[in-house]
Protein backbone atom coordinates (compact mmCIF):
# COMPACT_ATOMS: atom_id res chain seq x y z
CA UNK A 1 0.00 0.00 0.00
CA UNK A 2 1.45 3.37 -1.05
CA UNK A 3 1.71 6.47 1.10
CA UNK A 4 -0.56 9.38 0.23
CA UNK A 5 1.21 11.85 -2.06
CA UNK A 6 0.73 13.84 -5.26
CA UNK A 7 1.64 10.66 -7.15
CA UNK A 8 -1.68 9.21 -6.03
CA UNK A 9 -3.80 12.37 -6.11
CA UNK A 10 -3.60 15.21 -8.57
CA UNK A 11 -2.74 18.35 -6.59
CA UNK A 12 -3.88 21.64 -8.16
CA UNK A 13 -1.30 24.43 -8.32
CA UNK A 14 -2.54 27.66 -6.79
CA UNK A 15 -0.86 30.83 -5.59
CA UNK A 16 -0.13 30.82 -1.87
CA UNK A 17 -2.27 33.65 -0.54
CA UNK A 18 -2.83 32.34 2.99
CA UNK A 19 -0.31 31.74 5.77
CA UNK A 20 -1.39 29.58 8.68
CA UNK A 21 0.43 29.60 12.01
CA UNK A 22 -0.28 26.14 13.38
CA UNK A 23 -0.29 22.75 11.69
CA UNK A 24 -2.24 20.92 14.40
CA UNK A 25 -5.40 18.87 14.18
CA UNK A 26 -7.93 21.62 14.74
CA UNK A 27 -6.88 23.99 11.97
CA UNK A 28 -6.43 21.14 9.51
CA UNK A 29 -9.91 19.75 10.29
CA UNK A 30 -11.61 23.14 10.39
CA UNK A 31 -10.02 26.12 8.64
CA UNK A 32 -8.30 24.19 5.85
CA UNK A 33 -11.51 22.25 5.25
CA UNK A 34 -13.31 25.58 4.80
CA UNK A 35 -10.55 26.83 2.50
CA UNK A 36 -10.86 23.59 0.52
CA UNK A 37 -14.60 24.19 0.10
CA UNK A 38 -14.01 27.77 -1.03
CA UNK A 39 -11.52 26.56 -3.63
CA UNK A 40 -13.68 23.70 -4.82
CA UNK A 41 -16.64 26.04 -5.36
CA UNK A 42 -14.62 28.78 -7.07
CA UNK A 43 -14.97 31.41 -4.36
CA UNK A 44 -11.18 31.71 -4.07
CA UNK A 45 -8.09 30.25 -5.72
CA UNK A 46 -5.62 30.08 -2.85
CA UNK A 47 -3.18 27.65 -1.33
CA UNK A 48 -1.89 27.72 2.26
CA UNK A 49 1.61 27.76 3.67
CA UNK A 50 1.75 26.05 7.06
CA UNK A 51 4.07 27.62 9.63
CA UNK A 52 5.12 25.50 12.59
CA UNK A 53 4.85 27.85 15.61
CA UNK A 54 6.85 25.65 18.00
CA UNK A 55 10.27 24.04 17.66
CA UNK A 56 8.59 20.62 17.54
CA UNK A 57 5.66 19.92 15.25
CA UNK A 58 4.60 17.95 12.21
CA UNK A 59 5.32 20.12 9.16
CA UNK A 60 7.94 17.59 8.01
CA UNK A 61 5.38 14.77 8.12
CA UNK A 62 2.86 16.86 6.19
CA UNK A 63 5.50 17.94 3.64
CA UNK A 64 6.46 14.28 3.14
CA UNK A 65 2.92 13.73 1.77
CA UNK A 66 3.16 16.82 -0.49
CA UNK A 67 0.81 18.66 1.87
CA UNK A 68 -2.00 16.14 1.32
CA UNK A 69 -3.92 14.54 4.18
CA UNK A 70 -7.26 12.87 4.80
CA UNK A 71 -10.04 14.50 6.79
CA UNK A 72 -12.46 12.04 8.34
CA UNK A 73 -15.78 13.59 9.40
CA UNK A 74 -18.09 11.48 11.56
CA UNK A 75 -21.30 12.29 13.36
CA UNK A 76 -25.03 12.79 13.03
CA UNK A 77 -26.30 14.98 10.21
CA UNK A 78 -30.03 15.51 9.83
CA UNK A 79 -30.71 12.53 12.06
CA UNK A 80 -28.47 10.18 10.04
CA UNK A 81 -25.15 8.66 11.08
CA UNK A 82 -22.56 9.95 8.62
CA UNK A 83 -18.96 9.04 7.85
CA UNK A 84 -16.96 10.70 5.10
CA UNK A 85 -13.32 10.84 4.03
CA UNK A 86 -11.87 13.65 1.94
CA UNK A 87 -8.35 14.44 0.78
CA UNK A 88 -7.48 18.04 1.60
CA UNK A 89 -5.18 19.49 -1.08
CA UNK A 90 -4.81 23.18 -0.17
CA UNK A 91 -1.45 23.00 1.62
CA UNK A 92 1.03 24.41 -0.90
CA UNK A 93 4.08 24.63 1.36
CA UNK A 94 5.30 23.97 4.90
CA UNK A 95 7.81 26.05 6.87
CA UNK A 96 9.61 25.45 10.13
CA UNK A 97 10.89 28.96 10.98
CA UNK A 98 13.19 27.55 13.64
CA UNK A 99 14.99 25.55 10.94
CA UNK A 100 14.66 28.01 8.02
CA UNK A 101 13.95 31.48 9.34
CA UNK A 102 14.80 33.20 6.06
CA UNK A 103 12.31 31.10 4.09
CA UNK A 104 9.64 32.12 6.57
CA UNK A 105 10.53 35.83 6.29
CA UNK A 106 10.59 35.65 2.48
CA UNK A 107 6.86 34.98 2.59
CA UNK A 108 6.55 38.47 4.03
CA UNK A 109 7.83 39.75 0.68
CA UNK A 110 5.23 37.83 -1.32
CA UNK A 111 3.01 39.85 -3.63
CA UNK A 112 0.42 37.08 -3.34
CA UNK A 113 0.12 36.85 0.45
CA UNK A 114 -3.18 38.29 1.73
CA UNK A 115 -4.30 36.42 4.84
CA UNK A 116 -2.75 35.22 8.12
CA UNK A 117 -4.68 32.61 10.18
CA UNK A 118 -3.50 31.30 13.54
CA UNK A 119 -4.27 28.84 16.29
CA UNK A 120 -1.32 28.69 18.66
CA UNK A 121 -3.30 27.74 21.81
CA UNK A 122 -4.74 30.23 24.27
CA UNK A 123 -1.24 30.84 25.66
CA UNK A 124 0.07 31.72 22.19
CA UNK A 125 -1.30 35.26 22.12
CA UNK A 126 0.88 36.81 24.79
CA UNK A 127 3.76 39.25 24.93
CA UNK A 128 7.19 37.77 25.60
CA UNK A 129 9.31 40.79 26.60
CA UNK A 130 12.47 38.74 25.97
CA UNK A 131 11.63 38.53 22.24
CA UNK A 132 14.12 41.22 21.28
CA UNK A 133 16.45 39.44 18.81
CA UNK A 134 14.82 39.44 15.39
CA UNK A 135 17.95 38.20 13.64
CA UNK A 136 16.92 34.71 14.78
CA UNK A 137 13.47 33.16 14.95
CA UNK A 138 11.50 34.79 17.81
CA UNK A 139 10.16 32.44 20.45
CA UNK A 140 6.59 33.74 20.60
CA UNK A 141 3.87 33.78 17.97
CA UNK A 142 3.47 37.60 18.20
CA UNK A 143 7.25 37.86 17.78
CA UNK A 144 7.23 35.76 14.60
CA UNK A 145 4.28 37.67 13.16
CA UNK A 146 5.89 41.00 14.00
CA UNK A 147 9.11 39.93 12.26
CA UNK A 148 7.14 38.90 9.15
CA UNK A 149 5.23 42.18 9.10
CA UNK A 150 8.45 44.19 9.48
CA UNK A 151 10.01 42.36 6.52
CA UNK A 152 6.88 43.10 4.50
CA UNK A 153 6.87 46.77 5.52
CA UNK A 154 10.51 47.14 4.49
CA UNK A 155 10.06 45.28 1.20
CA UNK A 156 7.14 47.40 0.04
CA UNK A 157 8.25 50.70 1.54
CA UNK A 158 5.28 51.00 3.84
CA UNK A 159 2.72 50.65 1.03
CA UNK A 160 -0.71 50.87 2.66
CA UNK A 161 -2.08 48.42 0.09
CA UNK A 162 0.31 45.68 1.24
CA UNK A 163 -1.17 45.16 4.69
CA UNK A 164 -2.44 41.71 5.65
CA UNK A 165 -5.77 40.36 6.91
CA UNK A 166 -5.10 38.69 10.24
CA UNK A 167 -7.56 36.10 11.61
CA UNK A 168 -6.65 34.48 14.96
CA UNK A 169 -8.62 31.42 16.06
CA UNK A 170 -7.21 31.06 19.57
CA UNK A 171 -9.89 30.52 22.24
CA UNK A 172 -9.58 33.80 24.11
CA UNK A 173 -11.93 36.76 24.32
CA UNK A 174 -11.52 39.34 21.55
CA UNK A 175 -8.64 37.39 20.05
CA UNK A 176 -8.16 39.81 17.15
CA UNK A 177 -7.98 42.84 19.40
CA UNK A 178 -5.69 41.00 21.83
CA UNK A 179 -3.26 39.91 19.10
CA UNK A 180 -3.15 43.47 17.78
CA UNK A 181 -2.43 44.75 21.30
CA UNK A 182 0.40 42.24 21.75
CA UNK A 183 2.01 43.22 18.44
CA UNK A 184 1.96 46.91 19.25
CA UNK A 185 3.32 46.34 22.77
CA UNK A 186 6.11 44.10 21.48
CA UNK A 187 7.00 46.64 18.78
CA UNK A 188 7.26 49.31 21.44
CA UNK A 189 9.42 47.08 23.67
CA UNK A 190 11.76 46.69 20.70
CA UNK A 191 11.64 50.46 19.99
CA UNK A 192 10.59 49.82 16.41
CA UNK A 193 10.12 52.67 13.97
CA UNK A 194 6.94 54.65 14.70
CA UNK A 195 6.13 54.66 10.98
CA UNK A 196 6.16 50.84 10.95
CA UNK A 197 3.90 50.70 14.01
CA UNK A 198 1.58 53.14 12.28
CA UNK A 199 1.52 50.89 9.20
CA UNK A 200 0.51 47.87 11.33
CA UNK A 201 -2.30 49.96 12.79
CA UNK A 202 -3.59 51.38 9.50
CA UNK A 203 -2.73 48.85 6.79
CA UNK A 204 -3.32 45.52 8.58
CA UNK A 205 -6.79 44.30 9.41
CA UNK A 206 -7.50 42.22 12.51
CA UNK A 207 -10.75 40.38 13.14
CA UNK A 208 -11.89 38.51 16.24
CA UNK A 209 -13.38 35.06 15.81
CA UNK A 210 -15.21 32.20 17.48
CA UNK A 211 -14.56 28.63 16.31
CA UNK A 212 -16.51 25.49 17.12
CA UNK A 213 -15.88 21.92 16.00
CA UNK A 214 -14.91 18.91 18.07
CA UNK A 215 -11.69 17.45 16.62
CA UNK A 216 -10.52 14.23 18.32
CA UNK A 217 -7.44 14.20 16.04
CA UNK A 218 -5.60 11.14 14.70
CA UNK A 219 -7.99 8.14 14.79
CA UNK A 220 -5.47 5.52 15.89
CA UNK A 221 -8.18 2.99 16.77
CA UNK A 222 -9.70 3.23 13.30
CA UNK A 223 -6.62 3.70 11.17
CA UNK A 224 -6.59 0.17 9.70
CA UNK A 225 -10.25 0.50 8.70
CA UNK A 226 -9.52 3.88 7.08
CA UNK A 227 -6.50 2.49 5.19
CA UNK A 228 -8.54 -0.38 3.80
CA UNK A 229 -11.30 2.02 2.81
CA UNK A 230 -9.04 4.61 1.15
CA UNK A 231 -6.41 2.27 -0.27
CA UNK A 232 -3.38 4.28 0.90
CA UNK A 233 -1.30 5.02 3.98
CA UNK A 234 -1.81 8.46 5.51
CA UNK A 235 0.15 9.33 8.63
CA UNK A 236 -1.65 12.67 8.95
CA UNK A 237 -5.30 11.60 9.01
CA UNK A 238 -7.38 13.90 11.20
CA UNK A 239 -10.85 13.16 12.53
CA UNK A 240 -13.55 15.73 13.26
CA UNK A 241 -17.27 15.92 13.90
CA UNK A 242 -19.78 16.99 11.27
CA UNK A 243 -20.86 20.15 13.10
CA UNK A 244 -18.91 23.33 12.42
CA UNK A 245 -19.31 27.02 13.20
CA UNK A 246 -17.03 29.96 12.46
CA UNK A 247 -18.12 33.42 13.54
CA UNK A 248 -15.92 36.34 12.47
CA UNK A 249 -16.34 39.98 13.36
CA UNK A 250 -17.17 41.96 10.24
CA UNK A 251 -14.09 43.48 8.63
CA UNK A 252 -14.58 44.38 4.94
CA UNK A 253 -11.00 43.66 3.92
CA UNK A 254 -11.10 40.21 5.56
CA UNK A 255 -14.46 39.41 3.97
CA UNK A 256 -13.10 40.30 0.56
CA UNK A 257 -9.91 38.28 0.92
CA UNK A 258 -11.59 35.25 2.51
CA UNK A 259 -15.35 35.14 1.72
CA UNK A 260 -15.81 32.15 3.98
CA UNK A 261 -19.58 32.66 4.24
CA UNK A 262 -20.16 32.46 0.49
CA UNK A 263 -20.47 28.72 -0.10
CA UNK A 264 -23.21 27.68 2.31
CA UNK A 265 -21.07 26.55 5.24
CA UNK A 266 -21.95 27.53 8.81
CA UNK A 267 -19.81 30.69 8.71
CA UNK A 268 -21.08 34.07 9.92
CA UNK A 269 -19.60 37.55 9.64
CA UNK A 270 -21.23 39.42 12.52
CA UNK A 271 -21.21 43.00 13.80
CA UNK A 272 -20.68 41.60 17.29
CA UNK A 273 -19.48 38.06 18.04
CA UNK A 274 -20.20 38.35 21.77
CA UNK A 275 -23.75 36.89 21.60
CA UNK A 276 -22.42 33.92 19.63
CA UNK A 277 -19.72 33.33 22.20
CA UNK A 278 -22.35 33.54 24.95
CA UNK A 279 -24.42 31.01 23.02
CA UNK A 280 -21.54 28.55 22.74
CA UNK A 281 -20.31 28.97 26.32
CA UNK A 282 -23.76 28.98 27.89
CA UNK A 283 -25.33 26.20 25.80
CA UNK A 284 -22.51 23.86 24.75
CA UNK A 285 -20.00 24.36 27.56
CA UNK A 286 -22.65 25.19 30.16
CA UNK A 287 -24.78 22.13 29.50
CA UNK A 288 -21.64 19.97 29.64
CA UNK A 289 -20.84 21.40 33.07
CA UNK A 290 -24.43 20.95 34.28
CA UNK A 291 -24.59 17.42 32.91
CA UNK A 292 -21.41 16.00 34.44
CA UNK A 293 -22.19 15.74 38.18
CA UNK A 294 -25.79 14.72 37.58
CA UNK A 295 -24.99 11.96 35.09
CA UNK A 296 -21.79 10.76 36.76
CA UNK A 297 -23.41 10.40 40.17
CA UNK A 298 -26.25 8.53 38.45
CA UNK A 299 -23.69 5.90 37.40
CA UNK A 300 -22.99 7.11 33.85
CA UNK A 301 -19.48 7.61 32.43
CA UNK A 302 -19.80 9.27 29.00
CA UNK A 303 -21.79 12.02 27.30
CA UNK A 304 -23.19 9.57 24.76
CA UNK A 305 -24.45 7.22 27.47
CA UNK A 306 -26.00 10.17 29.29
CA UNK A 307 -27.92 11.27 26.21
CA UNK A 308 -29.26 7.74 25.75
CA UNK A 309 -30.69 7.87 29.28
CA UNK A 310 -34.25 9.27 29.03
CA UNK A 311 -34.17 11.14 32.36
CA UNK A 312 -30.72 12.67 31.83
CA UNK A 313 -31.52 13.60 28.22
CA UNK A 314 -34.72 15.34 29.31
CA UNK A 315 -32.86 17.14 32.10
CA UNK A 316 -30.25 18.50 29.66
CA UNK A 317 -32.76 19.40 26.94
CA UNK A 318 -35.09 21.24 29.32
CA UNK A 319 -32.16 23.03 30.96
CA UNK A 320 -30.99 24.36 27.59
CA UNK A 321 -34.37 25.32 26.12
CA UNK A 322 -36.11 26.56 29.26
CA UNK A 323 -33.29 28.19 31.21
CA UNK A 324 -30.34 29.02 28.94
CA UNK A 325 -31.95 30.17 25.70
CA UNK A 326 -34.00 32.96 27.33
CA UNK A 327 -30.79 34.59 28.63
CA UNK A 328 -29.12 35.06 25.21
CA UNK A 329 -29.93 37.97 22.94
CA UNK A 330 -30.13 36.24 19.56
CA UNK A 331 -33.11 35.44 17.29
CA UNK A 332 -35.10 32.51 18.66
CA UNK A 333 -34.82 30.46 15.47
CA UNK A 334 -31.04 30.65 15.67
CA UNK A 335 -31.10 29.66 19.33
CA UNK A 336 -33.38 26.69 18.65
CA UNK A 337 -31.28 25.48 15.74
CA UNK A 338 -28.04 25.75 17.72
CA UNK A 339 -29.51 24.07 20.80
CA UNK A 340 -30.82 21.18 18.71
CA UNK A 341 -27.41 20.83 17.06
CA UNK A 342 -25.75 20.60 20.48
CA UNK A 343 -28.09 17.80 21.55
CA UNK A 344 -27.36 16.03 18.27
CA UNK A 345 -23.61 16.44 18.77
CA UNK A 346 -23.88 14.92 22.23
CA UNK A 347 -25.41 11.84 20.63
CA UNK A 348 -22.49 11.39 18.21
CA UNK A 349 -21.81 7.63 18.33
CA UNK A 350 -18.30 8.06 16.93
CA UNK A 351 -16.92 10.20 19.76
CA UNK A 352 -16.42 8.82 23.26
CA UNK A 353 -16.43 11.85 25.56
CA UNK A 354 -15.64 10.90 29.15
CA UNK A 355 -17.58 12.84 31.79
CA UNK A 356 -14.54 12.92 34.05
CA UNK A 357 -12.52 14.69 31.37
CA UNK A 358 -15.15 17.44 31.33
CA UNK A 359 -15.11 17.49 35.16
CA UNK A 360 -11.57 18.87 35.18
CA UNK A 361 -11.55 22.25 37.02
CA UNK A 362 -15.32 22.02 37.51
CA UNK A 363 -15.39 24.67 40.26
CA UNK A 364 -14.08 27.35 37.92
CA UNK A 365 -16.19 25.98 35.07
CA UNK A 366 -19.34 26.57 37.12
CA UNK A 367 -18.30 30.18 37.66
CA UNK A 368 -17.52 30.87 33.99
CA UNK A 369 -20.12 28.70 32.27
CA UNK A 370 -23.17 28.55 34.56
CA UNK A 371 -23.08 31.44 37.01
CA UNK A 372 -23.73 34.02 34.23
CA UNK A 373 -26.84 32.06 33.18
CA UNK A 374 -28.02 31.89 36.80
CA UNK A 375 -27.71 35.63 37.37
CA UNK A 376 -29.15 36.52 33.95
CA UNK A 377 -32.13 34.19 34.39
CA UNK A 378 -32.99 35.59 37.84
CA UNK A 379 -32.67 39.14 36.48
CA UNK A 380 -34.96 38.40 33.52
CA UNK A 381 -37.48 36.01 35.10
CA UNK A 382 -37.35 36.97 38.77
CA UNK A 383 -37.18 33.32 39.80
CA UNK A 384 -34.60 30.56 40.12
CA UNK A 385 -33.70 28.29 37.18
CA UNK A 386 -34.50 24.96 38.80
CA UNK A 387 -32.42 22.74 36.50
CA UNK A 388 -29.35 24.88 37.06
CA UNK A 389 -29.86 24.86 40.84
CA UNK A 390 -30.29 21.07 40.71
CA UNK A 391 -26.99 20.86 38.78
CA UNK A 392 -25.30 23.08 41.35
CA UNK A 393 -26.51 20.83 44.17
CA UNK A 394 -25.11 17.87 42.22
CA UNK A 395 -21.78 19.71 41.92
CA UNK A 396 -21.70 20.10 45.72
CA UNK A 397 -22.39 16.39 46.21
CA UNK A 398 -19.88 15.46 43.50
CA UNK A 399 -17.18 17.19 45.53
CA UNK A 400 -17.90 14.98 48.48
CA UNK A 401 -15.71 12.65 46.43
CA UNK A 402 -17.82 9.49 46.43
CA UNK A 403 -19.91 7.64 43.84
CA UNK A 404 -21.39 4.88 45.94
CA UNK A 405 -18.39 3.09 47.45
CA UNK A 406 -16.08 4.38 44.71
CA UNK A 407 -13.73 7.33 45.25
CA UNK A 408 -14.08 10.07 42.63
CA UNK A 409 -10.72 11.23 41.23
CA UNK A 410 -11.38 14.93 41.62
CA UNK A 411 -9.13 17.13 39.48
CA UNK A 412 -9.21 20.81 40.36
CA UNK A 413 -7.18 23.62 41.87
CA UNK A 414 -5.67 22.12 45.07
CA UNK A 415 -6.92 25.11 47.08
CA UNK A 416 -10.46 24.48 45.89
CA UNK A 417 -10.25 20.76 46.60
CA UNK A 418 -9.06 21.44 50.13
CA UNK A 419 -11.97 23.85 50.68
CA UNK A 420 -14.50 21.30 49.39
CA UNK A 421 -12.99 18.73 51.75
CA UNK A 422 -13.34 21.15 54.67
CA UNK A 423 -16.93 22.03 53.80
CA UNK A 424 -17.96 18.38 53.80
CA UNK A 425 -15.91 17.60 56.92
CA UNK A 426 -17.86 20.32 58.77
CA UNK A 427 -21.25 19.09 57.52
CA UNK A 428 -23.47 18.27 60.51
CA UNK A 429 -26.58 17.08 58.71
CA UNK A 430 -27.97 20.59 58.12
CA UNK A 431 -28.18 20.80 54.32
CA UNK A 432 -29.28 24.43 54.25
CA UNK A 433 -26.32 25.49 56.39
CA UNK A 434 -23.98 23.65 54.04
CA UNK A 435 -25.67 25.27 51.04
CA UNK A 436 -25.23 28.75 52.53
CA UNK A 437 -21.54 28.10 53.18
CA UNK A 438 -20.94 26.89 49.64
CA UNK A 439 -22.96 29.71 48.06
CA UNK A 440 -21.06 32.23 50.17
CA UNK A 441 -17.63 30.98 49.00
CA UNK A 442 -16.44 34.23 47.42
CA UNK A 443 -12.97 32.94 46.55
CA UNK A 444 -14.57 30.44 44.17
CA UNK A 445 -17.50 32.45 42.77
CA UNK A 446 -16.19 36.04 43.10
CA UNK A 447 -19.50 36.84 44.77
CA UNK A 448 -21.77 35.69 47.60
CA UNK A 449 -24.37 33.72 45.69
CA UNK A 450 -26.73 33.80 48.66
CA UNK A 451 -27.67 37.29 47.48
CA UNK A 452 -28.84 36.16 44.04
CA UNK A 453 -32.30 35.09 45.26
CA UNK A 454 -33.84 34.75 48.76
CA UNK A 455 -34.74 31.08 48.16
CA UNK A 456 -31.48 29.91 46.64
CA UNK A 457 -29.96 28.25 49.72
CA UNK A 458 -33.21 26.55 50.63
CA UNK A 459 -33.62 25.23 47.08
CA UNK A 460 -30.05 23.94 46.84
CA UNK A 461 -30.53 22.24 50.22
CA UNK A 462 -33.76 20.57 49.10
CA UNK A 463 -32.12 18.99 46.05
CA UNK A 464 -28.92 18.15 47.92
CA UNK A 465 -30.91 16.32 50.59
CA UNK A 466 -32.85 14.33 47.97
CA UNK A 467 -29.66 13.33 46.15
CA UNK A 468 -27.80 12.40 49.33
CA UNK A 469 -30.59 10.40 50.95
CA UNK A 470 -32.29 8.83 47.92
CA UNK A 471 -29.39 8.63 45.44
CA UNK A 472 -28.89 10.62 42.25
CA UNK A 473 -30.80 8.18 40.07
CA UNK A 474 -33.97 8.54 42.17
CA UNK A 475 -33.46 12.30 42.52
CA UNK A 476 -33.10 12.99 38.81
CA UNK A 477 -35.97 10.65 37.88
CA UNK A 478 -38.13 12.50 40.36
CA UNK A 479 -36.97 15.89 39.11
CA UNK A 480 -37.94 15.20 35.50
CA UNK A 481 -41.18 13.45 36.51
CA UNK A 482 -40.15 9.89 35.64
CA UNK A 483 -40.83 8.45 39.08
CA UNK A 484 -44.63 8.38 38.90
CA UNK A 485 -45.18 11.12 41.49
CA UNK A 486 -46.14 13.63 38.75
CA UNK A 487 -43.60 16.10 40.00
CA UNK A 488 -44.87 16.21 43.58
CA UNK A 489 -41.47 15.25 45.02
CA UNK A 490 -39.75 17.90 42.91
Amino acid sequence: MQQLSSKLFNKPKRKIKIMQFGEGNFLRAFVEWIIQDLNDKGAICSDVVLVQPMPFGRVNEIAAQDGLYTLRLEGIDGGRNVKSSQVINVVGDCVNPFADYEKFLKYGESEDLEVIISNTTEAGIAVDPTDTDFTACPKSFPGKLLALLKRRYDKFGGDENKGLNIIPCELIDNNGDELYRCLIELAQINKMDAAFVGWVKSACHFTSTLVDRIVPGYPKNEIEEIRKETGYIDNNVVKGEIFHLWVLKKEPSVQQALPADSTGLNVIFADDIKPYKQRKVKILNGSHTALVPVAYLAGIDTVGEAMNDPAIEKFVRDFVFEEVNPTIDLPQDQMTAFANSVIERYRNPYIRHELMSIALNSTTKFKTRLLPTLTDYVRIKGELPQHLIFAFAALVLFHKGKRGNEDIKLADDPTYLEKWKTLWAEFDGDYEKLARKVLGWKDAWDTDMNGIHPQIAQTVAKYLKAMSENGMRAAVDCFVGNCGCKGKCK
